[in-house]
């Protein structure tokens, strides 16, 4: 689970997490519930991974948590990144050896050039040779992540066999802006129906 904004969750060496408002953090339970385990990295001394995601380097690291996951147990492996979080998800999948995992899954992905100077298109998603799954809130009004993007990123995964785009609708908003957790960009208010409708997909691709 790649989270967005800076990528800093502050996880504390008693594994409790200081900035858990993040949609990829704050619904670890729910997915444990519905039967998956679920990796969160999080940054060294802070680094903001902003502009960093699209780079060869992190998608080294990524190959690292995946075979991580693998040590872990003998299970499919799926990457999914919220908002600036999709680009790490995308670069990951695009750089993944073959058979080391089962598909990605992208929510209100970053695809309008903002102020971290990268986007989804920036990491390869032409690359991407394994199933995706496009999450996009038609209520989300974070201005780099505009829900109507969601058939261009598909368009662009054109060496993946299969790739769907959920439309979602709803949410509160309750952050002051508008691609803040908890407002419909992070699907504040909604995030046992997200949960449990891509829960379905990633069920149909484990089997």
């Amino acid at each position: 689970m790649f989270p967005g904004g800076s990528g800093d969750i502050g996880l504390g060496k008693n594994g409790a997490i200081r900035h858990d408002h993040n949609f990829a953090v704050r619904t670890r339970r729910l997915w444990n519930r519905q039967g998956y385990a679920v990796i969160i990295p999080d940054t060294i001394n802070h680094i903001n991974l902003r502009g960093k995601r699209s780079s060869a380097t992190y998608a080294g690291l990524i190959q690292s948590i995946i075979a991580f996951a693998h040590e872990e147990a003998t299970v499919p492996v799926f990457l999914f990144g919220t908002s600036q979080g999709a680009i790490a998800a995308v670069n990951g999948a695009a750089h993944a050896a073959s058979g080391t995992i089962a598909g990605v899954v992208l929510s209100e992905s970053v695809s309008v050039m903002g102020g971290s100077k990268e986007t989804v298109f920036s990491a390869t998603p032409q690359k991407v040779t394994v199933p995706v799954l496009i999450v996009a809130n038609q209520d989300d009004r974070c201005d780099v992540a505009p829900p109507q993007a969601a058939q261009q990123i598909a368009s662009a995964m054109t060496a993946s066999p299969e790739v769907r785009v959920f439309m979602v609708s709803g949410g509160i908003t309750k952050s002051k802006k508008n691609c803040g957790s908890l407002t419909p960009h992070g699907y504040f208010g909604i995030e046992n129906d997200v949960v449990d409708k891509v829960s379905a997909w990633l069920d149909a691709k484990s089997r």
